[in-house]
């Protein structure tokens, strides 16, 4: 079978590229033929998804003129479309030609096509999650809640695009969610739902250990790994710290692997409260897999609703237990009293967030217990079970037929296409 991977980006630069890339390699075992189709010119020097020799074709859209890229897949003839989304907003004729010529599988890894703005939250007075799907309501909220920027142009321009997504639900023959937390979302749109289909990410950066995780004795390290921003609550973590600490009656210390633009003021607030922080900024995978063995608990204090938190997932393969609030996919894997504990999300507070800490780590017992759970669980979800599953869905749709691959807009062809 000829099964084209479309998305925004060939470079490995977030979760998205790091799962196709882990992804590649089964489908080719599995006897089927792949091609990409992406947005984003390649970056020299830069690590890409396509482990050679995975791809038999591609074709960048900044590159060529989408009706020559479209045209060129009309004659390599896919059975079927496993799309991730693109970024640009002029690429949604590209989707639309996808859907009006092939079977398309749809995974939806954020929340593009149920939120005006993508990020499922209220940022004024405070960040609080937002429960309501997209429609004109969000127009109206959009300046007093502060869900998006000032400017009423770009409030429009994103909220059209959103719109525009969420309207294209019901071309796709499949729609893919990693959670329940996400398929709740999604069963609440235009999807049917004989379309809409679970099947949970696998853990891509940190293989499992292959025994159960033994006895350790604590460090008082937490480990926090992400994007330094507001939304994902790395400031709430560094208040929360020294409360737990004295509960506890023992020091605790952050490391945080990631940067971003509230690094300055993480690194301020640190100062300020007295907290003793190792900032890594962005490290390669086997640091981190490192840094995941070294440290006590993870920290996932995002104030948004992760669709899903694929980091906590990872660090359960190596035996490493998490903290975190009760916010969107989060509770699909951290289980309280089980591989972790979770923290009240309405309203996430600081002192909430410590409380998990110290119910985590005051307990020797609890505390083994919580790493044999994130173990255990984490055993649940491989890389081949979630190809095989794929690998089964992706065949079923592709028997659904097309309704004409080489009926495209008449533009004019710029570029040759790159082979």
């Amino acid at each position: 079978m000829r099964i084209l991977l479309a998305s925004a980006h060939r470079n490995l630069v977030g979760g998205v590229e790091k799962y196709l890339q882990a992804l590649m390699p089964g489908l080719r075992d599995r006897g089927h033929e792949l091609a990409l189709l992406y947005e984003y010119p390649l970056t020299p020097g830069r690590e890409t998804i396509d482990p050679a020799p995975a791809l038999s074709r591609y074709w960048c859209l900044d590159e060529c003129h989408a009706t020559a890229a479209l045209e060129s897949i009309a004659q390599w003839n896919p059975d079927v479309v496993y799309y991730h989304g693109f970024d640009h907003a002029d690429s949604m004729g590209v989707e639309d030609a996808l859907l009006s010529a092939y079977p398309v599988a749809l995974y939806v890894h954020n929340y593009d096509r149920t939120c005006g703005t993508g990020q499922k939250c209220f940022m004024f007075p405070e960040p609080e999650v937002c429960s309501r799907q997209i429609g004109p309501m969000c127009l109206l909220l959009h300046y007093p809640r502060r869900c998006g920027g000032l400017h009423p142009g770009v409030m429009w321009r994103r909220y059209r695009r959103h719109a525009a997504l969420n309207a294209r639900l019901t071309g796709y023959q499949a729609v893919l969610v990693a959670g329940s937390h996400m398929q709740r979302e999604m069963a609440a749109t235009r999807v049917r739902p004989d379309r809409l289909h679970l099947l949970p990410l696998p853990a891509t950066d940190a293989p499992l250990d292959l025994v159960p995780p033994v006895a350790k004795q604590l460090s008082g390290e937490i480990l926090f790994v992400g994007r330094l921003t507001n939304l994902k609550g790395a400031h709430y973590l560094l208040r929360a710290i020294p409360l737990a600490a004295r509960k506890l009656e023992r020091s605790l210390t952050l490391t945080v692997a990631g940067d971003g633009p509230a690094r300055q003021k993480l690194e301020n607030l640190a100062g300020e409260l007295g907290v003793t922080v190792k900032f890594r900024g962005w490290v390669q995978t086997s640091d981190k897999l490192d840094l995941m063995r070294q440290a006590d608990l993870l920290a996932v204090p995002s104030l948004w609703p992760e669709p899903f938190g694929l980091v906590g997932f990872e660090a359960g393969g190596l035996g490493l237990p998490a903290v975190g609030y009760s916010t969107g996919g989060i509770p699909d894997w951290l289980v309280p009293g089980e591989t972790g504990e979770l923290a009240p999300s309405n309203p996430p507070t600081p002192a909430g967030l410590s409380e998990a800490i110290v119910r985590a780590l005051a307990s020797p017992e609890h505390y083994a217990r919580l790493r044999l759970g994130a173990w255990t669980l984490a055993r649940r979800f491989t890389l081949a079970e979630h190809v095989d599953r794929l690998d089964s869905l992706l065949v079923s749709i592709s028997r659904t037929g097309r309704t004409g691959a080489s009926r495209f807009a008449p533009l004019a062809a710029k570029d040759a296409i790159p082979q």
